[in-house]
Formats: C-alpha cells, sequence, structure tokens
C-alpha cells in the first residue's frame, strides 16, 4: 500500500467493497504498477454523494491511470431511484453525452475520469461558455431517453412532502411555513399548466455538474441522480437559480440572489438554447420561454427546499442543509406574488 493511500484513507476511509472494485479494475491495466499503490484525492463540492479521484502509477514516468469514485450518500434513496439513475447513466454514456461506467459495488459505483475541469461559479456568467451551457442543455433535452414522457417535478415534490413533514422538527416546519406547501404544490402545478415543451431534463445543472476540456470547449454534463422528464423551463429555471451559489467557497450553503441572472442575461441564454435547433428564434418565443422560466423558479425553490430538509437529517455531509432550505423557502414566499399572484394560503 502507498504511504499516500496510508496518509488520506485515515481521513476518508473507502469501504472494502469499494476497494476491491478499484483492485479489480486496475488489475486488468497492464500498465499499473501496483494495484494496491492508489491516491486517493477527495473531490469537494458533491452534496449527494462522497467523491474521489483515484490515481494508480503506471510504468509510464509521470502517467497516472484515473478513474472517479462515487460513493453514495446514506438515505438518498428517498429522492430517486438508484437503478433509474444507472439506467440513465448507461443511456447518457451509450450516446456520447457522459463518462463510462467502468464498475459497481453496493454503495457506489466506478466512473470514467473525464480529462476535463469542472466549471466554476463565475464560469457561468462568461457569454461564451454560458452560450454553450445553453446549447449542451438543449442536446440533452432532446434526447429520446425511455420514460413517460410528462413533467416528473409535480410527483416528485408531493412523494418528498410527507418525508419532510416527518423529518422536520416544529421549528423547522414553522421558519420555511411548511404547512402551506401542499397547497403551494396545486397552486404552481395549475399556474404552470401550460408551461411549454417537456424535454429529459437534468434537474440539476449547477456549475459542479458540467465539465469543459480546456482545448476544445467541449462540455460534458455529468451526475444524472434527479435526472427526468420535465418541462425545459424548469430545468433552465433550476439553472439560473443555481449561479446564485458558490459550493466551493468558506460558506456553501449560502446562498446571494444578487447574482441571478439579469434579464440581458436570460434572455441570451434563452435565444442560444433556442437558436441551436438550427432554427432563429422569433421574439415571441423567446419571451414566452423567459416568462415561462421565470415562473418555474417558484417549483425549483420548492423542490431544493424539501431537499434540503430532508438531507438535513439523513446526510452526513459537512453542508448546512437546513440553512440553505430556509434561504430557498424564503425566495420562494419573497417572489411568489409577482409571478403567479397570491392565494388563501399567503
Amino acid at each position: 500500500m502507498g504511504a499516500v493511500e496510508c496518509i488520506l484513507n485515515r481521513k476518508n476511509p473507502l469501504p472494502a467493497d469499494a476497494k476491491k472494485s478499484l483492485r479489480d479494475l486496475a488489475s486488468k491495466w497492464e500498465d499499473v504498477v501496483d494495484t494496491k499503490a492508489l491516491e486517493i484525492i477527495p473531490l469537494k463540492g458533491a452534496m449527494t454523494n462522497e467523491v474521489y479521484q483515484i490515481n494508480w502509477p503506471t510504468n509510464k514516468e509521470n502517467v497516472s491511470r484515473k478513474v472517479l469514485l462515487r460513493i453514495y450518500g446514506e438515505g438518498v434513496e428517498v429522492f430517486f431511484d438508484r437503478d433509474d439513475e444507472i439506467r440513465t447513466f448507461e443511456f447518457m454514456s451509450s450516446h456520447g453525452q457522459g463518462p463510462r461506467l467502468l464498475g459497481r459495488f453496493p454503495n457506489g459505483r466506478i466512473e470514467e475520469f473525464i480529462n476535463a475541469r469542472t466549471l466554476s461559479a463565475p464560469d457561468l456568467r462568461d457569454p461564451d461558455i454560458s452560450t454553450r451551457v445553453a446549447a449542451k442543455m438543449r442536446e440533452f433535452h432532446d434526447l429520446d431517453m425511455p420514460g413517460q414522457k410528462k413533467a416528473a417535478v409535480w410527483d416528485r415534490l408531493r412523494k418528498w412532502l410527507p418525508t419532510a413533514k416527518n423529518m422536520a422538527t416544529s421549528e423547522e416546519a414553522d421558519s420555511v411555513r411548511l404547512d402551506a406547501i401542499e397547497n403551494e404544490i396545486s397552486v404552481l402545478e395549475k399556474a404552470l399548466s401550460n408551461g411549454g415543451h417537456i424535454g429529459f431534463c437534468h434537474n440539476d445543472l449547477q456549475y459542479g455538474n458540467i465539465m469543459m476540456d480546456e482545448e476544445t470547449k467541449t462540455l460534458t454534463i455529468i451526475d444524472y441522480e434527479y435526472s427526468s422528464y420535465n418541462p425545459i423551463a424548469f430545468d433552465i429555471a433550476n439553472h439560473f437559480c443555481e449561479m446564485a451559489a458558490d459550493y466551493h467557497s468558506d460558506t456553501p450553503h449560502v446562498l446571494d440572489f444578487g447574482k441571478y441572472p439579469d434579464l440581458e442575461e436570460r434572455r441570451r441564454f434563452v435565444h442560444g438554447y433556442l437558436s441551436h435547433s438550427g432554427k432563429t428564434p422569433s421574439d415571441a418565443e423567446v419571451e414566452k420561454l423567459l416568462e415561462d422560466v421565470e415562473k418555474y423558479t417558484l417549483a425549483s425553490h420548492l423542490f431544493w427546499g424539501l431537499w434540503g430538509i430532508i438531507s438535513e437529517h439523513i446526510n452526513e455531509i459537512d453542508f448546512d442543509y437546513m440553512e440553505y432550505a430556509r434561504q430557498r423557502f424564503q425566495r420562494y414566499w419573497l417572489t411568489r406574488p409577482a409571478l403567479v399572484g397570491s392565494s388563501p394560503s399567503v
């Protein structure tokens, strides 16, 4: 066992079945010098799983074999079906949309290491990168993924709500007005019933789930745990909301909605998204999608607000999930009247 593994494993012990899967994989590569001499590098920014870069020395000087190891978070099956996620992962891989699946073990998997960098929060404000993200999102939405082509967001919110209620303390529930959310889901679903085109959506397109090859500028979207069919406006809205976050800061749970993209940025993104089909969109098409996207930010706030409450009680990752949830609900109640009007619950 290499010295690096000894040092890092005391801080980041890997499950025995993960180590076995890694060694079994490395044994298939003739250039790996020692299958047990693996370097383990924790990667920051993940909030559902623990993610590590794994390196092995090879017989080529200054060249190592690399893979990505993903250890699933505790209790996260409440959020999604892991088998569905694996099927999505394999579908994406077969269509050239993501990394290859190299191995599986009971509580995780090994993925191809993509030779690209993860985007940063400031990258999303770069006009060139943002336009590339819009085009890549359009490609993702146009994939003919097997499954029922209807909006999944409403069923998912209704599934998560009782779980959040059961787990939240009375103080937590009161702080976000959790008792009002059941009615809010119904109000939103009705208000957004004409929310436009359904596509296969990522549903979690934060900067950490987008990788870019520095030479070719090619983008790769990764991590499909929350992916499903949904209104494309929901996916775009969620991406815009993620611009308020910086998960690599000293306070990764803190959101700054002053960084939410302004109208010019949003219009540029939507125009690039619609233009990727090869047809120049009309002004009316751009404005309609922009309007739908703004309304769907409300669904995004409920989605990640409920996620935060549940995660607070099941996840051991060092992240203030409850404070994150409070900010998403606070933003919901603040923007809701202007976007869909008032209701008896407000």
